[in-house]
């Protein structure tokens, strides 16, 4: 499958993703659609879920054509628990999933305690899930367990941070690549 014949939807995390971010770099140099949420601060899961469903489904950019989600963040989230309850998941043909955080850690911040339950069960379509070996948010431990309990192929990017603005990607070559071969495969 060609890259350009499927759409790409960009999920960002909690508090949205800014201007030095890899996201934000894909939105502009690339033509992929962020999906806007309705509360970057308090972000609700059946919200974030709801309004994913409604872009796949009611968004001309994606009509007719596969779609391909890469989720920053909480946005990995968003695409597990999204995928345990829709109908709609053959709308998909894969996903990008980069630098899941653990919510079901203690010190999770109250803005995101809706989110504390991980969904643990196994991906419908293909999936790349990248780690960083020094994420603040989530142990190489936790993401390699995600990753096996999505399955999702495990791609370990070395000591980046949590692999957004300020780990200093810029538009994330190493990112695109890995998106080209989901795509691809």
């Amino acid at each position: 499958m060609a890259t350009d014949s499927v759409a790409i939807l960009l999920l960002p995390g909690w508090q949205n993703s800014g201007e030095a971010h890899w996201q934000t770099h894909w939105e502009r140099q690339h033509g992929h659609v962020r999906v806007e949420q309705g509360d970057w601060q308090w972000p609700l899961r059946g919200d974030w879920m709801a309004r994913l469903e409604e872009v796949l489904l009611d968004t001309a950019y994606c009509a007719g054509r596969p779609c391909c989600l890469v989720a920053h963040s909480l946005g990995c989230q968003l695409v597990a628990a999204w995928a345990a309850h829709t109908r709609h998941a053959a709308t998909v043909c894969g996903a990008l999933l980069v630098a899941p955080p653990d919510v079901e850690r203690a010190d999770v911040p109250p803005q995101i305690a809706a989110w504390r339950k991980v969904a643990w069960q196994r991906l419908p379509f293909a999936s790349t899930l990248v780690m960083s070996s020094d994420d603040p948010y989530c142990s190489a431990e936790r993401a390699g367990a995600m990753a096996q309990a999505w399955g999702a192929t495990l791609v370990a990017a070395g000591p980046r941070g949590h692999l957004n603005g300020d780990s200093g990607l810029g538009d994330w070559p190493a990112g695109l690549a890995l998106l080209d071969a989901l795509i691809k495969a």
